[in-house]
């Protein structure tokens, strides 16, 4: 693993999004200024917006982790494609109320209930709906219809909604919202990382796992960084999580545009194999090869059989019984048709240089499988080890309280 080459405490560049790596970006600030304000206004819907890898879970891990638990309960809900009064049963259970064998009018009440129970001692509630371009039209007038709880004039619940670009397209056409739109306090679309900011943004990640210099990056390899990445943090992350992979195995403590370079070729011939792997056969190209290959060339027919030539003797019936009189006239006999061997289909002609492309990529997916065996081999080993040296900070699934919608 890089981490152990380079002497890093943690893995930097994990795909999971994690909190303690947050990086505030200008757009991430913007973000966190909305996020801010709709808490100081304690009503309405907040929306957040952003493209996949964008950082809106970083994000909100983020604002989680500077929340006061002892003035503010917030609670998360990471979203799927229920109706509204699903969506209603996932906020109680998030809110920790029980709603099995309850109408959906007591299960109101119910959470009306406890939101004045948050209140009257002094909390404030917020609920972050994440994935919020999953939800159905139903499900956004359940959480419209939340927000109407109120407790001498003040609102009793705070709603902040983050999902990807269609989120917005829905949410602001939809003729079917325009009472959830008025409750709408601000909105913000997460936008790319600018290229002077790739550079702070991997030298803070480093940072937060003891990197002291080692490796250290040229200047344009942070241009070609982002030239691949565009600014997506998870696009980033996935790049130099196989950058400094690369790094590792090939000892190297410096990292330039060129192994960047190479890097992002590795990549792309692997999403390139997959594709050719996976797609489905062409069934036109084959139609057409089909229609143009030669077809093989059909055994000749044998010659007639000349009358002056001695032909073989064949069983012949007995003879018949003279009868009297003229024999009857009788038709020749109809020659036999002369019936051509079946021709086997033709095969499609098969290009030499696509079929030895194909064996190379099937060798590459066996080199492939054989190195993610062992990958997670390893990975067993260290869980075993890891279980076996520390058997009380061990992961225990039955102590597990994650809950995901």
């Amino acid at each position: 693993m890089y981490d152990q080459f380079y002497g890093f405490t943690g893995r930097p560049f994990q795909l999971t999004p994690d909190p303690h790596f947050y990086f505030e970006s200008g757009t991430h600030r913007k973000a966190m200024s909305y996020l801010g304000y709709g808490l100081a206004q304690g009503e309405g819907f907040i929306v957040i917006t952003g493209d996949v890898g964008a950082g809106k879970t970083t994000l909100v891990g983020h604002l989680m982790n500077t929340i006061d638990p002892n003035r503010l309960t917030a609670v998360k809900l990471v979203s799927t494609q229920v109706e509204g009064d699903d969506l209603l049963r996932l906020v109680a259970e998030q809110f920790g109320i029980e709603w099995e064998g309850q109408s959906k009018a007591e299960l109101l009440r119910s959470m009306e209930e406890y939101l004045r129970e948050q209140a009257r001692a002094g909390r404030r509630t917020l609920l972050i709906v994440d994935e919020g371009q999953n939800l159905a039209i139903s499900a956004l007038e359940e959480l419209r219809m939340l927000s109407n709880f109120q407790l001498g004039g003040h609102s009793l619940l705070q709603i902040f909604l983050l999902g990807q670009p269609e989120f917005r397209q829905t949410l602001f056409h939809s003729p079917t919202l325009e009472q959830l739109r008025q409750r709408v306090i601000a909105t913000h679309h997460l936008d790319p990382m600018e290229p002077e900011e790739v550079e702070p943004y991997i030298l803070h990640r480093l940072g937060k796992v003891g990197w002291t210099g080692n490796p250290s990056f040229s200047p344009d390899a942070f241009e070609e960084i982002f030239e691949y990445s565009e600014g997506v943090p998870r696009k980033l992350n996935v790049l130099v999580s196989r950058l400094l992979l690369y790094g590792a195995v090939e000892q190297m403590h410096r990292i330039t545009a060129q192994n960047v370079r190479s890097v992002v070729a590795e990549i792309e011939a692997d999403r390139g194999i997959d594709a050719a792997t996976l797609a489905p056969l062409p069934v036109d190209e084959i139609v057409a090869a089909a229609a143009t290959a030669v077809a093989p060339t059909p055994a000749p027919f044998a010659a007639p059989q000349a009358a002056n030539e001695t032909t073989p003797e064949w069983p012949s019936r007995a003879a018949a019984p003279v009868a009297d009189g003229p024999a009857p006239f009788a038709a020749p006999a109809e020659q036999a048709p002369v019936v051509a061997p079946e021709v086997a289909p033709a095969a499609p002609a098969i290009d030499p240089e696509q079929l030895a492309a194909l064996e190379k990529q099937i060798a590459s997916l066996e080199e492939r499988l054989v190195e993610q065996d062992a990958a997670l081999r390893r990975v067993l080993d260290l869980l075993i080890e890891w279980v076996e040296r520390d058997p009380d900070n061990a992961p225990n699934p039955a102590n597990s309280r994650t809950w995901a919608a």
